[in-house]
């Protein structure tokens, strides 16, 4: 099928499902800090403090064998249920694609300024954006990720072979320099200020940096959640881009950065909500829509975890569901409250098991790349 893909509700045809084969850690650098933070009243005092994660005794520890084990069977715990993902999918009749998987032993990602370990294609909605027949590649936010979506390139070929648009938006330097510090001024309590930014023969200043699940498609409207100047730069590249095609609209610090945890479009008219405060920041015409406000989750649906081993996602991480169409939603089969709401709201919801997705940072919609869908470009917000 061709690329065709305008918004996150109208039925799904296929999708690209990431992948967690070789995950092995998650890399503590100063892009890392940037990007993990969280505003909204209910998110704060979930979170254990990284801080503790720097500087705990514990963390000297974290490799010793038990431990690694321990993360061994994270990991295979997370590699099952993404299998399982993909035969519901499957079963419900959408098309999965794949992402190439890393390799076992891979080389680090470097680049004149600085390099990093590599991770794998896991939340695939991240490095790339979807709007009609064009393939968007963002400029990374974590340097670990910087060459994420090589791993989607042989998917990406096939939708340009059948005739998608595929652009590239300018990739950063990614110094130190680069990452506009207003990122953390209004972060939860626990996340740290990067101390002591190094400068580098290769600094340019703020660069564009955002990431695709910064944004909300509704047919021909694009929303921006907007929170420093690495996004405000991308904003601007995507207003003059996308001009004459989509409208681009701004959104002020939602969120840090993503939003798809915060306000997910079920249906038009229809908007499920982390809480009512959400509205304040949405663009006038979305305030007019029906709105479900999430049940607050209880920290005890989670797994819990060794104090050393920082947890990037909120709590409300399972509001990152997935739809299949204007009824139905893929939902984590833990979250029991949030289903019955749902279907209270009459969605077929479809559960799905997901138990390490605050550990791992995504949800279904995190994971999920969905490149065809039956909607186009519809008028939304008129």
């Amino acid at each position: 099928m061709r690329l065709n893909s305008y918004d996150d509700f109208s039925p799904l045809k296929e999708v690209v499902l990431g992948s967690a084969t070789n995950y092995l850690d998650r890399i503590d650098d100063l892009s890392f800090d940037m990007f993990v933070s969280d505003n909204l009243t209910g998110a704060k005092g979930y979170y254990p403090s990284i801080t503790d994660w720097y500087d705990g005794a514990s963390r000297a520890s974290r490799n010793e064998p038990h431990r690694l084990a321990t993360k061994k069977r994270f990991l295979g715990e997370l590699i099952e249920d993404i299998e399982d993902i993909a035969a519901i999918l499957d079963s419900l009749g959408v098309r999965v694609l794949r992402p190439m998987p890393l390799d076992p032993h891979p080389a680090n990602v470097a680049t004149p300024a600085w390099s990093a370990p590599v991770t794998p294609p896991l939340n695939v909605r991240d490095n790339t954006l979807i709007l009609g027949d064009e393939i968007i590649e963002t400029p990374p936010t974590l340097r670990a990720r910087y060459f994420e979506t090589q791993f989607l390139k042989p998917i990406f070929m096939k939708y340009f072979a059948e005739g998608a648009r595929w652009t590239t938006m300018p990739r950063p330097m990614m110094t130190d320099a680069s990452f506009d510090p207003e990122n953390v001024a209004n972060a939860a309590p626990n996340i740290e200020v990067p101390v002591d930014p190094q400068p580098s023969a290769y600094d340019v200043g703020p660069e564009i940096m955002i990431d695709g699940a910064n944004c909300l498609r509704l047919g021909r409207d694009l929303i921006v959640n907007i929170s420093n100047a690495n996004h405000a730069l991308a904003y601007d590249w995507l207003e003059r881009h996308l001009e004459g095609r989509f409208r681009v609209h701004r959104m002020h610090k939602l969120t840090q950065s993503h939003i798809d945890s915060v306000v997910i479009p079920l249906r038009p008219g229809t908007l499920l909500i982390r809480s009512e405060r959400v509205l304040d920041f949405l663009p006038e015409r979305l305030r007019s829509w029906d709105v479900i406000v999430s049940p607050v989750p209880d920290v005890s649906d989670y797994p819990q975890y060794d104090n050393d081993d920082p947890i990037p996602a909120s709590p409300y991480i399972d509001l990152n569901l997935l739809s299949i169409d204007e009824n139905t939603v893929l939902v984590n089969d833990a979250c029991k409250t949030l289903i019955r709401t749902l279907e209270d709201h009459r969605f077929t919801v479809v559960p799905a098991q997901h138990r390490h997705r605050r550990l791992f940072g995504g949800g279904f919609h995190c994971f999920t790349l969905d490149t065809v869908r039956t909607g186009g470009a519809e008028d939304y917000l008129s």
